[in-house]
C-alpha cells in the first residue's frame, strides 16, 4: 500500500511539472502568434502604393514588382508554413512531446525572423527610392542655379581666369549632357541611378566653385603681384650695387631668373587646373621674396652700423692699447714694492698680445670696407665680435689696474689693524693685571704667548720686499683669530673669580652650621689659589647651593651687574 501511495505521489508530480512546462510552451506559442499576426497585417502594399505617385517605369517599377512579389511570397507561403508548424506544436504541447515542441517553436522563429528581415528591408529600400526622388528634385535645382552662376561667372570675368578659361568652360559644360542623363533617367523610373548623377554633379559643381574662386586669384599673384616683386627686386638691387653693396653672396639674379621661368610653368599647371600644386607653392615663393626683403634690409642696416661705429671702435681701441700699456708700465713699479703672483702679473702683457690681435682684425676689417667686395652683414658681425673682445679685454685690464692701486690701501688696512690687534691684547693683560686675581693658570699663559707670536708673524710679514700682501691678509686673519680666543678666556676667568669670592662670601654664613658646606668651600678655596678656577667655581657653587638651593642664580645676577659698573669707570 506504501509503495502505491509513492507511485501516485511521483505520478502526480511529474503531471503537475508536465502542465507547467506546457503552460510555458502555450505562453510561447502565443508571443509567435502575436508575431506572426504583425507580419500579417504590417501593411505592406499600403507603403508600396507610395511608389505610384512616382514614374512607374523602369527602375521603379522593377523595384515595385520585386517588392510585391516579395510580399505575396510572405504571406501567401510563409504565413501559411507558419500556421501550420503553430499547429502541430500546439499537438506535441497537448501530448506533452516537449522537445518537438521546442523545435518546432525553434523553427517557426527561424521563419519569422525572415519574413520580418523581408518586411524591413523592402522599408528600407522603398524609403531610400522616395527619399531619392525627393533629394533629386531639391539638390538638381541648386546644382542648376550653380551651374548658371558659373557660366555667368566665366562670361562675363574672361580675363580674369586667363589660359584657366578654356578648361574650365570646358568643366562647366560637361553639366549640360549630365543634367539630359538625369532627366531621362527620372522619366525612365530610375531614380536610384539618378541620385548617382546628382551626388557627381553635386561634388563637381563644389569643385568648380573652389575653382572659380581660386584661379583669378592664383593667375593675378604669377601675372601681376610676384612679377611686380621681381621688378622691385631687381630694381632694388641695381640701387644697391650702385651704392657700393656686395650682394653677390646672396644669388638674387639666378634666384629671380628662376623664378620667372617657374611662374611661366606655374601658368601652365593653372590652365590645367592643377590648384592643388600651384598654391602651395606660391605661398613659398611669397615666403621666399618676403625673405630676400629681409636680407637686402639687413644688409641696409649692417652698413648704416659699420659707417657709424667704425671710427669710434678704432678710438676705443687705441684708447685701451694705451691704457693697456700704462697699467703694463704700472705692474712693473708696483712689483718693486709688492708681490704679485703670477698669472696676475701676465695680465697686462696677455692683454696686450690680444689687442695687437684685434689690431690686425680691424685692420683687415677695414682693408675689406674699402674693397667693397664683403656682405656689410659679414662685416658687422666681425665688427661686433671685435667691439666685444675690446671691451672683455677693457674690463679685465680695469679690474686688474684697481686690484694694484687697492695693494696699498690693502697694507694700510693690514698695518691698522696690526695696532689694533696689538691694543686689545694689551688691553686684555691690563684686565688681567688689574682683576686683581691669585695668579694666571699656564693654559692662560701658553695663549697669550701663541697671540704675542701671531703679532710677531705679522709684523715680519709686513716688512718682506716685495711685500705679499695674500700672506699678510691670512697671517692677519689667523692673529686676530688667537686674540679674540685670548681676550674670550679672560674675560671667562675674570668673571670666574669674581663669582667665586662672592660664592665663597656668601657661603661662610653656613659654614658653622653644615660641615658639609665647610668642607666644599674648603675645597674650593685650596682649588682657588692653585688658580683651578674651573673646579674652585663648581666647588663653592656646590656648597652654596647645597645650603640655600637657588642662591648661585642670584649671586650670578649681582656679579654681572657689579661688573657692568666696573665697565663703566
Amino acid at each position: 500500500m506504501q509503495y502505491i501511495i509513492i507511485v501516485v505521489i511521483v505520478l502526480l508530480a511529474l503531471f503537475i511539472v508536465g502542465l507547467i512546462i506546457r503552460r510555458k510552451h502555450n505562453v510561447v506559442i502565443q508571443r509567435l502568434e502575436q508575431e506572426k499576426m504583425q507580419i500579417q497585417h504590417y501593411p505592406i502594399f499600403e507603403e508600396l502604393t507610395k511608389v505610384k505617385s512616382l514614374n512607374m517605369n523602369g527602375q521603379t517599377e522593377e523595384k515595385f514588382e520585386h517588392w510585391r512579389n516579395i510580399w505575396t511570397e510572405v504571406i501567401d507561403v510563409h504565413v501559411i508554413k507558419i500556421d501550420s508548424m503553430l499547429f502541430d506544436a500546439e499537438e506535441y504541447i497537448d501530448r506533452f512531446k516537449f522537445k518537438k515542441a521546442s523545435n518546432v517553436e525553434r523553427a517557426i522563429e527561424d521563419y519569422i525572423a525572415k519574413c520580418e528581415k523581408s518586411k524591413n528591408q523592402i522599408i528600407s529600400e522603398l524609403e531610400e527610392l522616395i527619399g531619392s526622388e525627393e533629394k533629386n528634385r531639391i539638390e538638381i535645382e541648386q546644382i542648376k542655379e550653380h551651374y548658371r552662376s558659373a557660366r555667368k561667372t566665366l562670361l562675363a570675368h574672361q580675363y580674369s581666369f586667363g589660359p584657366a578659361l578654356a578648361a574650365l568652360e570646358k568643366r562647366v559644360e560637361q553639366f549640360g549632357p549630365k543634367f539630359e542623363e538625369y532627366d531621362e533617367l527620372t522619366v525612365e523610373g530610375n531614380y536610384l541611378q539618378a541620385r548617382e548623377i546628382v551626388l557627381g554633379l553635386n561634388s563637381e559643381a563644389q569643385t568648380i566653385y573652389h575653382l572659380l574662386s581660386e584661379v583669378p586669384t592664383l593667375l593675378s599673384e604669377i601675372q601681376t603681384k610676384i612679377p611686380a616683386s621681381i621688378h622691385e627686386l631687381r630694381s632694388g638691387q641695381r640701387e644697391m650695387e650702385e651704392q657700393s653693396y656686395y650682394l653677390n653672396h646672396l644669388e638674387l639674379t639666378k634666384y629671380l631668373d628662376q623664378l620667372e621661368e617657374e611662374l611661366e610653368t606655374l601658368k601652365s599647371k593653372l590652365a590645367d587646373l592643377d590648384v592643388a600644386s600651384v598654391a602651395p607653392r606660391l605661398n613659398e615663393i611669397t615666403d621666399e621674396i618676403e625673405n630676400y626683403y629681409d636680407l637686402l634690409e639687413k644688409e641696409v642696416i649692417a652698413r648704416n652700423y659699420v659707417d657709424k661705429n667704425c671710427d669710434d671702435t678704432f678710438q676705443t681701441l687705441t684708447e685701451v692699447v694705451k691704457a693697456t700699456k700704462e697699467i703694463s708700465n704700472e705692474a712693473v713699479y708696483v712689483q718693486n714694492s709688492y708681490h704679485l703672483p703670477e698669472n696676475e702679473a701676465e695680465i697686462p702683457k696677455l692683454g696686450l698680445k690680444q689687442l695687437e690681435i684685434i689690431q690686425k682684425r680691424f685692420e683687415l676689417l677695414v682693408s675689406r670696407v674699402k674693397d667693397e667686395k664683403s656682405a656689410y652683414s659679414s662685416l658687422q658681425e666681425e665688427l661686433v665680435e671685435i667691439s666685444e673682445e675690446i671691451d672683455r679685454i677693457k674690463d679685465e685690464q680695469e679690474q686688474f689696474s684697481s686690484r694694484l692701486k687697492n695693494l696699498r690701501i690693502d697694507e694700510n688696512r693690514a698695518r691698522a689693524k696690526l695696532d689694533s690687534l696689538k691694543r686689545t691684547l694689551q688691553e686684555t693683560d691690563r684686565q688681567l693685571n688689574k682683576a686683581n686675581i691669585p695668579g694666571i693658570p699656564e693654559e692662560m699663559d701658553a695663549r697669550i704667548e701663541e697671540a704675542e707670536e701671531q703679532i710677531y708673524i705679522v709684523m715680519q710679514s709686513l716688512q718682506d720686499v716685495p711685500l705679499n700682501m695674500h700672506r699678510v691678509q691670512g697671517n692677519i686673519e689667523n692673529a686676530e683669530k688667537c686674540i679674540q680666543e685670548v681676550n674670550k678666556h679672560a674675560q671667562e676667568m675674570i668673571e670666574n673669580v669674581l663669582l667665586i669670592e662672592r660664592i665663597i662670601q656668601y657661603g661662610n654664613r653656613y659654614r658653622a652650621t653644615n660641615q658639609k658646606v665647610n668642607d666644599l668651600l674648603l675645597e674650593s678655596e685650596h682649588a682657588f689659589h692653585q688658580y683651578r678656577y674651573i673646579k674652585a667655581l663648581e666647588d663653592a657653587a656646590a656648597a652654596v647651593e647645597l645650603a640655600e638651593p637657588g642662591a648661585i642664580k642670584r649671586i650670578e645676577e649681582l656679579v654681572q651687574d657689579e661688573l657692568y659698573e666696573r665697565s663703566q669707570y
